[in-house]
């Protein structure tokens, strides 16, 4: 915020040299500025990637956080009544917040903060401030989920959700059904604010973190943001975030989305086990694993071991609904991209040491018949991998090592398989088992699951053939 004089005009082309390097348009600095409000360069970039839902095919949602005060609440109120409510009359926007009590308080102080320069008629017992112009903001609460269906049905130009990760995917999807408009001119948007952690922290990362790290952004933007990007947090509060440790310390300090609450694979690094290379040459040893569904994924991963013992799953495929003849084909299409063989072709092929898959394929129905004979008609050979939970789980940590206490790995995922990167982090202990990983469903959108953690068990846990299968030289 501004102090109450006018800023020096070195003081406002400083300001708008970091807007326009952010990518705000000249008129949203103007909101900005004419209310007397300061955007850190974080926040800039979500402004700027807010303005960007104007564009036909442009983006509807946008994320913004990561750690803790890196001034996410003070960003979102100032993008919804300075820069939207201001340019566009008549606008509904909803702030969305869990537990009505902090929403208001927490909304009081911003608007007191934001708001002096602009005419408004705040509405307490409605919760719903108005600007001269129509536009207005309604701030409402949800103390648990069922309270979102009180809004199901309305209709909302913009919709702020603070605390994101407070809300399962399901109710984050039946709210976005109320972002709509009959405004000619707007296109509704919805910006999503949030820490590590919480019970939506899945979807989330799902939703806005992956496609910002894998730069596939389409629907969503991101923007991280750390306290470090917030230089009004007062000391005091700085030093009791680095005085955390474990996982919160990563996931409230430094916005690590890769660490949450109860994560079982704490060792796991994706700058460090997620790799673009994997030298293949020489003397390699290759070899998949499987772990069926049909309501679940069906997922099968395949990986190589070098001549030093390092491993690495090189490709993954995953797909729920499928009939095993559909999955066959996508698993030999995956092979032939790596030019491996289920079985010898010619002196020099490369063949797969081993295909296991889970116990359940082999179990026989009502007629006799099992999931693994369907895939053998299909010349598809599978054997029953090693099973056990707990010492699979523990040969997953033995091969991610500890690189924090100098422990090399020697297990490694290429970038491209895209499930399996996001599943690990995300698996929890089992609070009644603790060496176990607590079992998940996947949602309506196929977020949560452990199938892809289940087909690395199998593939790391199950022993190789005792004659190893190498590339062919010669019979």
């Amino acid at each position: 915020m501004l102090p109450s004089n006018l800023p020096s005009p070195s003081f406002s082309d400083r300001l708008a040299a970091a807007a326009l390097a952010a990518g705000c348009p000249l008129d949203q600095m103007q909101n900005f500025i004419g209310a007397g409000v300061v955007l850190q360069p974080r926040q800039l970039a979500a402004s700027a990637a807010a303005r960007l839902c104007d564009l036909p095919g442009g983006p509807t949602a946008v994320g913004f956080g990561g750690a803790r005060g890196g001034g996410k609440s003070f960003w979102l109120v100032a993008q919804m009544g300075l820069d939207d409510c201001q340019r566009f009359p008549g606008l509904k926007c909803l702030l969305l917040r869990k537990v009505g009590k902090s929403n208001l308080e927490n909304f009081e102080d911003l608007r007191r903060r934001l708001f002096p320069r602009l005419p408004h008629d705040w509405a307490a017992s409605r919760a719903t401030l108005t600007f001269a112009n129509g536009s207005r903001i309604i701030a409402g609460h949800f103390q648990c989920e069922k309270d979102i269906d009180a809004y199901l049905g309305l209709e909302y130009d913009v919709i702020g959700i603070e605390e994101a990760t407070t809300l399962t995917s399901r109710k984050y999807h039946d709210i976005i059904t109320c972002n709509r408009t009959s405004r000619p001119g707007w296109r509704p948007r919805i910006y999503c604010t949030t820490n590590p952690g919480g019970v939506g922290h899945a979807w989330f990362r799902s939703t806005f973190v992956t496609p910002y790290q894998q730069h596939l952004e389409s629907d969503t933007r991101f923007i991280p943001a750390t306290i470090h990007d917030n230089p009004f947090t007062n000391a005091g509060y700085r030093q009791v975030l680095e005085r955390l440790t474990g996982w919160q310390r990563r996931a409230w300090l430094h916005g690590d989305w890769d660490i949450a609450a109860g994560q079982f694979f704490t060792t796991f690094r994706r700058d460090v086990h997620v790799v673009d290379h994997f030298n293949v040459s020489g003397d390699v040893e290759w070899f998949a694993a499987l772990d069926y569904g049909f309501n679940h994924y069906t997922v099968v991963l395949l990986a190589c071991r070098d001549a030093d013992g390092n491993v690495c799953v090189m490709d993954e495929h995953a797909a729920r609904g499928w009939v095993p003849a559909r999955h066959a084909e996508a698993i030999k299409a995956m092979l032939q991209r790596h030019g491996v063989s289920l079985r010898p072709v010619n002196r020099y092929s490369i063949v797969l040491n081993r295909f296991v898959a889970g116990e359940d394929i082999f179990n026989r129905n009502s007629e006799g018949s099992t999931i693994a004979g369907q895939y053998r008609d299909l010349d598809i050979s599978l054997r029953a991998a090693a099973t056990d939970r707990i010492n699979g789980w523990a040969a997953i940590h033995k091969g991610f090592g500890d690189p924090a206490a100098g422990i090399r790995p020697t297990l490694f995922i290429h970038s491209r398989c895209r499930r399996l990167i996001e599943c690990l982090p995300a698996l929890q202990h089992d609070p009644g088992r603790p060496e176990d990983v607590l079992k998940v469903n996947p949602d309506d959108d196929g977020i949560g699951c452990d199938d892809a953690a289940d087909a690395l068990r199998y593939l790391i846990a199950t022993p190789a053939r005792t004659i190893t299968v190498m590339k062919l030289r010669g019979f």
